[in-house]
C-alpha cells in the first residue's frame, strides 16, 4: 500500500518521463530500465518491482499493451509491447526486434513509390554475419531460379494489423534512414536501398509489375551512385544488377545512368524473378522477365 502511495505521488514525474521518451512503443526491458533510472527521484521503495510498476502504468496512466501474435508458428512467442497514448502500427511492428527497421513494400510506400497500401508491414530484423556462399555457376542460378521464392512465414497480428518479419543478409544496417511519419520518427531503408531491395525480392514489393512502377516514381529522385555503391556493398552472390539496370531502362532513365549498372559485367544469364514460366529474353542485360511486362 505504501509503495502504491509512493507511485501516485510519483504520478505526474512518470507521466513526464514517459512523455519526453522520445518514442511511443516500449519493450518490457524498457519499462524495467525505465524504473531503475528513476526510482531514486521518484522515491520509490525498493519493493516497487518492475511488475508493480507495469501495473501502476496499466491502470493509472496512458500505457496499454500490444500483443503481436503469430499466426502461423504454434511453437513461438507472441511479443508483448507497450504503447504510450497512440503509436502507429509501423511503430508497433518496427519494434517487434531491436535495431529492425521497415523494408520492402513498406518502405515502398513511405517513400511515396506506390500508391498500394501493402496489406502487410514488412519488418527486416538481419541475421548474424555469414561467410560468403560458394561459387557462381550458371547452371546453380538456373536451379535456384526455376523454383518458387522462398518466402518468411514469421507473420504477426495485432489490432487490424499483420506484420512480417524477414531475416534479411546482415549488412549492417546499409542504407537505412530515419523517416518521419504521422508524428513519428521510422527506421527505414532509404530511396536507393528500397530499390535495391525489391528488385532482390519482388514478391514483397507486390511483384515485378509493382517494382517496375516504383522504379517509375523514383526516377526524378533516385541518385544512381549511391544505389550502385550501396549494392556493391551489400555484394549479393547473385547478379541482381543486370535486373536493377533491366527495370531503370524500362523505367525510362536515360542510358547514362543504366549503363553504370551495365558495366559491373554481365557474365551470366539472369532472372527478373522466380519460378518465370512465360519469359522473354533481353539479350543487353542477358535477362528472362514475364512476357507480359512493359
Amino acid at each position: 500500500m505504501a509503495g502504491q502511495s509512493r507511485l501516485q505521488i510519483a504520478k505526474p514525474d512518470i507521466v513526464k518521463a514517459f512523455e519526453k521518451a522520445g518514442k511511443r512503443v516500449f519493450w518490457p526491458s524498457d519499462i524495467s530500465r525505465i524504473l531503475e533510472e528513476n526510482r531514486a527521484f521518484w522515491r520509490l521503495a525498493q519493493n516497487t518491482t518492475a511488475a508493480k510498476f507495469l501495473d501502476f502504468l496499466l491502470d493509472k496512466t496512458d500505457l496499454h499493451l500490444e500483443y503481436l501474435e503469430p499466426v502461423n508458428h504454434p511453437n513461438v512467442s507472441g511479443i508483448s509491447r507497450y504503447v504510450w497514448k497512440q503509436a502507429s502500427a509501423y511503430e508497433i511492428a518496427v519494434s517487434m526486434k531491436r535495431d529492425a527497421y521497415l523494408c520492402q513494400a513498406t518502405a515502398m510506400l513511405l517513400h511515396g513509390l506506390t500508391e498500394q497500401i501493402p496489406s502487410r508491414i514488412y519488418v527486416n530484423g538481419e541475421q548474424s554475419s555469414k561467410p560468403s556462399s560458394g561459387h557462381l555457376t550458371q547452371e546453380g542460378i538456373n536451379r535456384a531460379f526455376a523454383g518458387k521464392q522462398r518466402e518468411s512465414q514469421f507473420i504477426f497480428k495485432f489490432g487490424d494489423s499483420e506484420a512480417l518479419l524477414l531475416w534479411g543478409k546482415n549488412t549492417g544496417q546499409l542504407g537505412v534512414v530515419d523517416l518521419e511519419y504521422s508524428g513519428a520518427t521510422l527506421r527505414a531503408t532509404g530511396l536507393e536501398r528500397t530499390l535495391i531491395d525489391i528488385a532482390v525480392r519482388p514478391s514483397y514489393a507486390g511483384g515485378v509489375f509493382r517494382v517496375l512502377e516504383a522504379y517509375r516514381a523514383a526516377k526524378d529522385r533516385v541518385s544512381v551512385g549511391t544505389l550502385v555503391a550501396t549494392l556493391k556493398k551489400i555484394d549479393y552472390v547473385y547478379p541482381y544488377h543486370q535486373a536493377i539496370g533491366f527495370y531503370m531502362q524500362k523505367a525510362g532513365y536515360s542510358r547514362s545512368r543504366y549503363s553504370r549498372l551495365m558495366s559491373i559485367g554481365l557474365k551470366y544469364d539472369f532472372y527478373l524473378a522466380y519460378g518465370l514460366k512465360d519469359k522473354k529474353y533481353d539479350p543487353d542485360w542477358r535477362l528472362f522477365f514475364p512476357k507480359s511486362l512493359h
